[in-house]
């Protein structure tokens, strides 16, 4: 089936056109596809690459099997809080607020300072593979799976730890608000992208409706109908900025296709 998304609205940078979209009934291939999940950390073209495609509701579940924890790939992470908190499990405090769903965390290894999804990682499940974590190449907002994410096993812990949810929202208080895709650029070792970018005096920065936030310079803003080609300028702006400045290459954590 397919589906027309309008990206200016369904992205959390609100920016893009109305493209279409597969949607994934049943696990295949779909080599060819490029899934997009919730487009919390995405910056889409108005011609990608390579056509679009999103996991149906067949793939959000979350289940306890011979004491794992097994959650679908289009779980939403407020989903997979939730069900965390009201069945004392730990080790999934810091998903409360981060946005996306479970296949696009393990992309990217999301999380917050130590607390990384592939923390209590088992296995996951590709067309016609399970994948144990052993045999994953993953590190800093990283890994190597470029199939889709069908599913995912985790160890289960029990005891929330409701002092550590404090200690990661107030962490978050410092971030801002607006139409965004979370951290910009990917900490380079050592170092912070936030800190390069005020150095070169880009935080508070803003051309054509987007620009990095006043409160934290790592967060790419839309501020106003900006495009993708007004996001790009800005990406590649503070790529050379922070090159000629400090020699440092900085990496988008943002996904541009």
């Amino acid at each position: 089936m397919i589906k027309q998304i309008d990206f200016s609205k369904y992205s959390s940078l609100k920016i893009g056109t109305t493209l279409d979209v597969l949607i994934i009934n049943e696990i295949d291939k779909y080599e060819n596809y490029q899934i997009i999940g919730k487009a919390n950390n995405l910056l889409i073209s108005n011609t990608p690459k390579k056509p679009l495609a999103i996991l149906s509701k067949n793939f959000d579940y979350i289940k306890i099997e011979d004491n794992f924890l097994k959650i679908g790939g289009a779980t939403p992470t407020g989903k997979i809080f939730n069900f965390c908190k009201a069945n004392n499990i730990k080790n999934f405090e810091f998903v409360g607020k981060l946005p996306g769903c479970l296949g696009g965390m393990i992309k990217m290894n999301a999380g917050m300072k130590s607390y990384e999804i592939f923390n209590n990682l088992v296995s996951i499940k590709t067309y016609q593979n399970e994948i144990e974590k052993e045999n994953i190449d993953y590190g800093y907002r990283y890994c190597n799976i470029d199939e889709i994410i069908y599913e995912a096993t985790f160890n289960i812990e029990f005891g929330f730890d409701y002092q550590l949810l404090d200690e990661l929202e107030k962490m978050r208080l410092n971030q801002p608000k607006g139409h965004s895709a979370g951290s910009c650029f990917k900490n380079p070792p050592n170092n912070f992208a936030g800190r390069l970018l005020e150095n070169v005096g880009l935080k508070g920065y803003k051309i054509n409706g987007i620009g990095f936030s006043d409160i934290h310079a790592n967060f790419l803003i839309n501020y106003e109908n900006a495009t993708f080609e007004d996001a790009i300028s800005m990406i590649d702006l503070a790529k050379n900025r922070v090159f000629e400045e400090f020699g440092v290459k900085l990496q988008a954590e943002i996904q541009i296709f």
